[in-house]
């Protein structure tokens, strides 16, 4: 690849070669090593009648015979949705669309809920056109055909529902819910394994109760089998078929792909089959499933009446794996690849109780359709979105990759009810003053989210002009990208690289940097520690940022939870650095710090409860989007603040509720601050029908492995849907609404 030889050599300053048949170098290298000749014919007969010593783990088989097979496949036969013929049928109509993120699914139904038609494509990555060619197709077959409805679901939903003026776009959790109903109208679970992504929701008293998507592995889906099939040199069809009947299906746990090639490749030089690798793999999409997105300590707590749905449950293997694993036995339809577009369809026929005619474009519109593409940016605030603008013609068109709906209304979104915004907006008023003693730079990153008013007052006091770098970009991230020492670490501390090098090539000669053992005592855990991380990094930066030598970079060890002794510590720290200050002056200056960092907290916790009155008043549903202080930075967040917004509902962060609850008993040791917070915020969530929380977590991020668990258990123990969100350098939009719209749907069916 010529342009990676390229960059390689821009990056390092260099000039590598790249020798002809460079790729046959480690086997050439092979070669020159052997030390006797070989008979190839002897080694190809030895290879052919290879079956390894049989050294690995297995499981049971999936079936004993031929026989429990046919029980199997009979039982699963009941749950059937009729077919007719779409040509010549005269009745009312209702099409349904599920523009999936790896396949496009359409369905008609007829009025007793019976297949008139159904399509199950790839969607080649343009969904539009997949669906236009079955639109086409149905209108080609039944010319006269008479739609009262129409609805779609899935990632391309909002696409599709503006090129075609579909009548209803519908979550796919309640697409997914409905067409379950149909089937076992007293389910209490449902999974639905897709091509991409899993789905999962548990139901209580008829409503979705709780909601799991996988985040960003994709090791428990369809695309994890279809991997292996391919490479083993067979299609994802005849690769399913081999397992059913293997003799010792491999055990190769819960893996995720990257992991899961070295133990197949292990079982291979052991012995094992083909049959026996294709059986494990499923058993291993199951246990991902289980194991790793629904987390479940034990099949139990999942239900015993169970819907399996999605393209993935078609395989055999991976459906008796399933059941096998759950210890029950599950309804799977025959269109279980088609439940979403097949649930949209039922929704539609709900909404239009089979009455009027649907908008969905007819035949002469197809004729004229259009499809123009043009990416542009936004340019009407400081993200400067990358647009992807589609034009349908007839003045129909639909903007993808904003993060707000400026674009699409032309008007600034209100930040009246998001604390995330406000918080922005107090930390912005704290203004640099000329200062006797110079310059002196803070990045604002991690914990300078809340300790900079305290930091900015104490130094200002000092005679220091204080600043900070500006909050998060794409740009200052890159500019520390080449200094972060682990790629494991989370986004959040990764980004202050980036902002400790913004100072030092903005001139900063001075940068404080402190590292914070503890933090203020809020008196609602068993201690008060900052994470690890937000307490140690300024040694990290120190070690692995060689700029920071040539500047004056204070990273001493401060320790403000102790106000009587803060002073004296303080002067002796800075002393070395300014030896011209005075213990008398660092008294007064810590005296006014602690005032001001009380101030800006009650400024936020004011602002909370204005956000949460107003709220009330106008009987809004207020989320508390818990997670750090540093996750108000825009570029950590990605406007998901901004996208909760626009679903009319407030907004608070959960150090304007945490106080509201008095410390009580966790299962956990209780000992940081930020994890008082959240533990805090959820149980007071608890107690009020008005609210719902949002777990904001970063990937790499050790510690909320503990406090996602419990967080979960504080709210579902009351009740509650637990909704998290995880972020790094970059967030699929997509999938955080789906998460929040199934959360808004679940609310509104309790």
């Amino acid at each position: 690849m010529s342009e990676l030889r390229n960059c390689f050599d821009r990056t390092l300053n260099t000039k590598g070669i790249c020798p002809e048949n460079s790729l046959y170098f480690v086997a050439c290298g092979a070669a020159l090593c052997a030390e006797k000749t070989i008979d190839f014919d002897k080694v190809i007969e030895e290879v052919k009648n290879y079956r390894g010593s049989g050294n690995f783990a297995f499981n049971p088989p999936l079936f004993k015979d031929e026989e429990d097979y046919k029980k199997f496949s009979d039982r699963h036969a009941k749950a059937t949705v009729l077919q007719k013929e779409l040509k010549g049928y005269k009745g009312k109509a209702y099409v349904g669309m599920d523009a999936g993120s790896t396949t496009v699914k359409g369905v008609v139904l007829n009025d007793d809920g019976e297949l008139l038609y159904s399509k199950y494509l790839p969607s080649k990555g343009n969904p539009v056109e997949i669906i236009k060619g079955f639109l086409e197709e149905v209108y080609a077959i039944n010319p006269e055909i008479n739609i009262v409805s129409s609805a779609v679901t899935g990632y391309g939903e909002e696409i599709i529902k503006n090129a075609f003026d579909v009548d209803y776009g519908i979550v796919e959790t309640i697409a997914h819910f409905t067409a379950a109903k149909y089937f076992m109208p007293d389910v209490e679970f449902i999974i639905d394994i897709g091509g991409q992504d899993i789905k999962c929701f548990k139901i209580h008293n008829g409503a979705i109760d709780n909601i799991f998507l996988n985040e960003a592995c994709s090791s428990g889906c369809g695309s994890f089998l279809q991997t292996f099939a391919n490479a083993l040199g067979y299609e994802i069809a005849d690769f399913a078929k081999l397992g059913l009947f293997a003799k010792r299906p491999v055990d190769l746990g819960s893996r995720c792909t990257v992991f899961m090639n070295s133990s197949v490749k292990q079982a291979q030089k052991d012995g094992a089959t083909i049959e026996d690798i294709s059986a494990g793999l499923s058993l291993s999409v199951v246990k991902n499933a289980l194991y790793k997105v629904i987390r479940a300590s034990s099949p139990d707590e999942l239900g015993k009446r169970v819907v399996v749905q999605g393209g993935t449950f078609l395989n055999d293997a991976v459906l008796r794996a399933f059941e096998q694993e759950m210890g029950v036995e599950v309804v799977r339809p025959n269109i279980a690849g088609l439940m979403g577009a097949y649930g949209a369809a039922l929704y539609s026929k709900n909404k239009s109780k089979g009455n009027g005619k649907s908008k969905l474009a007819n035949k002469e519109t197809l004729k004229n359709f259009v499809h123009d593409i043009k990416v542009t940016n936004c340019g009407m605030c400081s993200n400067n979105c990358r647009l992807t603008i589609n034009s349908f013609g007839g003045g129909r068109r639909f903007i993808a990759g904003n993060r707000c709906e400026r674009p699409i209304t032309k008007k600034s979104q209100s930040n009246e009810l998001n604390m995330y915004a406000q918080k922005l907006k107090l930390l912005e008023e704290y203004k640099p003053v000329e200062g006797l003693r110079g310059k002196l730079g803070m990045p604002m990153a991690l914990n300078m989210f809340e300790m900079y008013p305290f930091w900015y007052r104490f130094f200002t006091e000092l005679k220091f002009e204080v600043f900070h770098s500006p909050f998060s970009t794409r740009k200052i991230y890159q500019r520390g990208q080449q200094t972060i020492p682990s790629d494991t670490i989370c986004f959040p501390a990764k980004l202050v690289h980036g902002h400790i090098q913004t100072l030092i090539d903005e001139g900063a000669e001075t940068i404080f940097y402190p590292c914070m053992s503890y933090n203020f005592d809020e008196h609602l855990g068993d201690n008060h520690y900052n994470c690890p991380v937000v307490a140690y990094y300024p040694e990290v930066i120190n070690n692995n940022m060689k700029d920071v030598q040539k500047i004056c970079f204070i990273k001493e060890y401060f320790g403000v939870h102790m106000p009587k002794h803060f002073p004296q510590k303080a002067y002796e720290a800075l002393s070395k650095y300014f030896p011209d200050l005075t213990l008398n002056e660092v008294r007064k200056a810590a005296k006014l710090a602690y005032d001001e960092q009380d101030k800006y907290r009650k400024k936020v916790i004011a602002k909370g409860n204005e956000i949460i009155e107003k709220a009330e008043k106008e009987g809004k549903k207020i989320m508390v989007l818990a997670g750090r202080p540093y996750h108000v930075d825009p570029e950590i967040n990605h406007g998901i603040d901004k996208l909760i917004s626009s679903f009319n509902v407030a907004i608070v962060s959960e150090d304007v509720v945490s106080p509201r609850v008095e410390k009580f008993h966790t299962n956990v040791l209780n000992q940081w601050t930020y994890h008082s917070r959240l533990y805090a915020a959820a149980k007071y969530v608890t107690t009020r029908k008005d609210m719902e929380l949002i777990q904001l977590v970063s990937f790499g991020c050790g510690v909320d492995a503990i406090t996602t668990d419990e967080v979960r258990e504080i709210l579902e123990k009351e009740g509650k849907i637990y909704t998290q969100i995880k972020i790094d350098e970059i967030t699929n939009l997509g999938a955080v609404k789906i998460r929040i719209r199934s959360l808004l749907a679940a609310i509104d069916n309790d």
